[in-house]
């Protein structure tokens, strides 16, 4: 399927303007959930563009730099952990979209979705099931997000180097419940993804209860 076929049929119904809106980071254990919006010119090429997803790491940061010189507008914004735990991951993600439409320089007349749920949209929007992969304008925004959050998250593994977040992005690897296990969760944990963990892993629980004050979770 050609990536502009559905923004072709939508702007030849009527619609002037348009964004791809998508997202990166719900289903992480740790970490702030990060939001894109993009309105690229209508047809461009951009040789690689897909989903962030179905892309190496190299390739995502080649393709951020050319979606940023060719976009005519972007915004990027975050929803912050403590905004996860208060309003929920999809609340958090609508906060996170929403402040990335707001960023966009003219506010399109239509915003495409990724996925199938737009109820905390602030704007005109029309969801696009799979439209990371069938999208160009959501695919861009998917990798925008994808390549933004990344970035923080390597920066978060210099603050907490035990954790490994440079290397599984604060996702649920075996690694990662190891570091849990081990450290207890520090600031930047969504503790509400964390609570069937702690409830069942008796070792940690173990653990907790009989040792020294720095494997004791981090306030947050």
């Amino acid at each position: 399927m050609d990536l502009w076929t559905i923004e072709h049929e939508i702007l030849q119904s009527g619609v002037k303007s348009l964004c791809g809106v998508d997202e990166a980071g719900r289903g992480p254990l740790a970490g702030p959930v990060c939001a894109a919006a993009v309105i690229l010119p209508h047809g461009i090429e951009i040789k690689g563009l897909n989903d962030s997803k179905k892309l190496s790491e190299k390739k995502r940061e080649e393709l951020y730099i050319k979606i940023i010189e060719h976009a005519l507008s972007y915004g990027i914004a975050f929803a912050s952990v403590e905004e996860i735990e208060e309003y929920n991951i999809l609340g958090a993600t609508y906060i996170a979209m929403n402040r990335a439409i707001a960023q966009l320089k003219n506010t399109p007349e239509l915003a495409l979705i990724d996925g199938n749920q737009k109820s905390g949209i602030e704007y005109s929007c029309r969801c696009v099931v799979g439209g990371d992969a069938n999208c160009a304008s959501i695919a861009a925004a998917s990798i925008l997000a994808k390549v933004t959050r990344d970035r923080l998250m390597l920066e978060y593994d210099q603050k907490y180097p035990q954790y490994g977040f440079a290397g599984h992005k604060g996702y649920g690897t075996r690694e990662h419940y190891a570091a849990l296990r081990e450290f207890g969760p520090c600031e930047i944990h969504r503790m509400s993804f964390l609570k069937k963990f702690f409830s069942e892993d008796k070792a940690w629980t173990k653990n907790l209860s009989g040792t020294s004050e720095n494997t004791l979770p981090q306030s947050i």
